[in-house]
């Protein structure tokens, strides 16, 4: 089976090829570097990573002969400087135990399968995990949840559909406490057309789980969906207006052609980014690696030793 760190690779190619496609001049000439600036944007990079990257070759190689392999150096030692402090494994504290993570996001983002794969990565790593299917409106995510649980050996708590998602968080800790389980992951719904709605049940469920551990919750994490491009940046806006995002996971970077938001993202919030995924096995959610991503985007040549 190909390595997590190829899928990647593939992935980001639809983004590396945008980028690819405005290098057909050897000279760095205006022409050629407006249509870089292009590609960069049009890759989801934010205007001003982009205009930084642009005013950069202006000033240091503008009207001089340079080689694909250069342009991609340069580019992609600029991108992982960006994405290098954002960078950072997600830590489990050990002064908590549980650490209650509370995980957050619109629909279809892919909370639910990546809670899975991340109990199931903590799993290899001696770690258990409670599951608590906060998602109450939507009958699948509990299915899924369920699944989940039974491949990697969580215990899952949860209840009728439209159910108290604040009570089963509490639940969920309480339970855990008495299982000695390392690690609480608590799913939501993610009703962001309904957004007072979705603040009362976000506010609701932190202020019930605190009645049980004052310090919780100990992580917030927002999905994002990185097929989404730019309006991933309001997602982050809006939640974090809502809660205390703390780190941010960014899915089905396989099937876009948007991969540069995570530099947008970093660019305007700098929240760390602690796993990325590109797909939907359990293996296709891994730690993120600044310069991996960076030469993959820009290239689509991710060193891999496994390949």
């Amino acid at each position: 089976m190909a390595s997590f760190f190829s899928r990647l690779k593939q992935g980001l190619n639809r983004s590396s090829q945008k980028i690819n496609a405005a290098l057909t001049h050897r000279t760095l000439d205006d022409a050629a570097l407006n249509a870089l600036e292009d590609a960069l944007i049009g890759a989801d990079l934010g205007p001003a990573v982009a205009a930084r990257v642009i005013q950069d070759f202006r000033r240091t190689r503008f009207g001089k002969d340079v080689s694909t392999e250069e342009i991609h150096r340069v580019l992609s030692q600029e991108i992982a400087r960006v994405l290098a402090p954002v960078a950072t494994p997600f830590t489990p504290d050990v002064a908590h135990k549980p650490h209650v993570v509370l995980v957050v996001g619109v629909n279809g983002v892919g909370k639910t399968t990546t809670i899975g794969k991340m109990a199931q990565w903590f799993a290899q790593r001696n770690l258990t995990s409670m599951l608590v299917a906060g998602d109450t409106f939507r009958a699948a995510a509990t299915e899924q949840l369920e699944i989940w649980g039974q491949r990697v050996g969580a215990r899952v708590i949860s209840g009728k559909q439209g159910g108290d998602a604040a009570g089963l968080a509490f639940d969920g800790i309480q339970k855990a406490r008495e299982d000695g389980c390392d690690l609480v992951f608590i799913d939501t719904a993610g009703r962001l057309h309904n957004k007072g709605a979705l603040m009362d049940e976000l506010t609701k469920i932190i202020r019930v789980m605190r009645k049980i551990d004052e310090t919780a919750p100990h992580s917030v994490l927002l999905v994002l969906d990185a097929t989404t491009g730019q309006n991933a940046l309001e997602q982050v806006r809006v939640f974090k207006e809502l809660v205390n995002v703390s780190g941010l996971v960014v899915t089905k970077l396989d099937g876009s052609a948007r991969g540069g938001v995570v530099i947008a993202l970093a660019e305007n919030f700098g929240l760390p980014v602690h796993f990325v995924g590109v797909g939907e096995q359990a293996d296709d959610l891994q730690p993120f690696s600044a310069l991996q991503f960076a030469e993959g985007l820009v290239a689509g040549q991710i060193k891999d030793d496994a390949d």
